[in-house]
């Protein structure tokens, strides 16, 4: 375990314990299945809506617990430990809610929020298009203003929660001519006509997410499904990044604490020329490595998620939490896996599925190198 972290306090460790016995009796047991099948049982999320699990952060008054961004927190740290990252609460509890919350009118927050907090529907988002990644100032989808309507054109696509959203938080530009100032998020609901849902798509890891491309042929929605105000979509897409950047880098230094655990086990319980693993230089000596870069992980992001709970988590913050975290992660599996040695390349040890699911992290969210060049401009 990582040490001591003094961010949380008691209230937040009974939340912990509970998510836990969640993960435990809800998740654990049923990874290989629902990473077979490519997504979990929709009734999963009506489960994790009673358990209080899904949108901590939502108000009280729209149906959620109006807890701060640590319970968040503590749900990833769990679902990492649990032994998947994927079942996509994190899109639609720690992205798609706030984006209501902070942007929603009265109506809206009103009808959908007490609906993502039980569970009852579903949330994505739909930035990627097949030619436009992180990049979201080059988004081709369009919605035309008619009438009292806006009509979107366009597809999108590794949409996590794709198959299973109730709604759907679509990038489109209404003034293809303003550039970032044309951008809106326009929500689109389940049954729209002209709303399609393409094939889920068959991924490396994280593969019991659901992740779709979506389709917008002439689809028709009121002027009243604007998220806050038509032509600020941009900046709200940027305001709301450093935490999406930040639940990313949380799920990866768990990811890596739950890797090394397993792998020292291993080493300890594995012999070699008549002792165990644990008890080579070589070994041992990677073995205090993993666990360095980890404890250096914890710390600094405990110092990124105090600074968001103070807002004061920048859009450099969050990309250097991310850059740093997830490439820590990478080279925190990568080793862990070759401790294992063949073992580790089989699909029955937990180790495997977790170096493919962590693979992604260096490249959703927007990519390592994007992290740079974002970090860069703020020197």
């Amino acid at each position: 375990m990582a040490q001591a972290r003094s961010i949380f306090e008691p209230d937040h460790e009974m939340f912990r314990d509970s998510v836990a016995k969640f993960m435990a009796k809800e998740i654990t047991p049923n990874i290989a299945e629902w990473d077979d099948a490519g997504i979990v049982p929709r009734d999963l999320w009506t489960k994790a809506g009673a358990a209080g699990i899904l949108c901590p952060g939502v108000p009280e008054e729209y149906g959620g617990p109006g807890a701060d961004f640590r319970y968040n927190a503590i749900v990833n740290e769990e679902l990492a430990r649990s032994g998947t990252p994927s079942p996509g609460f994190q899109v639609h509890s720690d992205i798609v809610a706030p984006y209501i919350v902070h942007y929603g009118s009265e109506e809206q927050k009103r009808y959908w929020l007490p609906r993502m907090v039980s569970g009852e529907a579903v949330g994505a988002i739909a930035m990627t298009e097949p030619g436009t990644g992180s990049d979201l100032q080059g988004v081709r989808t369009t919605a035309r203003l008619d009438g009292n309507h806006y009509v979107i054109n366009g597809q999108k696509t590794f949409i996590t929660n794709g198959q299973h959203a109730d709604v759907v938080i679509v990038v489109a530009k209404t003034d293809p001519t303003k550039g970032a100032k044309g951008i809106s998020l326009i929500m689109v609901e389940r049954d729209t006509p002209g709303f399609r849902r393409g094939r889920n798509l068959d991924k490396l890891g994280m593969k019991m997410a659901d992740t779709s491309e979506l389709f917008f042929d002439d689809v028709r929605v009121p002027t009243s499904n604007v998220l806050g105000e038509a032509g600020r979509g941009f900046g709200y897409l940027m305001s709301e990044l450093p935490q999406e950047r930040l639940v990313i880098a949380v799920l990866g230094c768990s990811a890596a604490q739950v890797a090394f655990e397993w792998t020292l086990d291993y080493c300890r319980q594995r012999t070699a020329f008549g002792k165990a693993l644990t008890e080579m230089q070589t070994i041992a000596h990677t073995l205090a490595e993993l666990k360095t870069e980890i404890e250096v992980g914890w710390a600094f992001l405990d110092q990124c998620i105090a600074r968001h709970l103070e807002g004061k988590l920048d859009a450099a913050g969050g990309a250097m939490a991310k850059l740093w975290i997830t490439e820590m992660q990478g080279r925190v599996m990568d080793r862990c896996l070759q401790l294992h040695g063949g073992y580790g390349y089989m699909m029955e040890y937990p180790i495997a599925r977790a170096y493919a699911d962590s693979r992604v992290q260096r490249i959703y969210g927007g990519t390592s190198e994007i992290m740079k060049e974002l970090i860069s401009r703020n020197l």
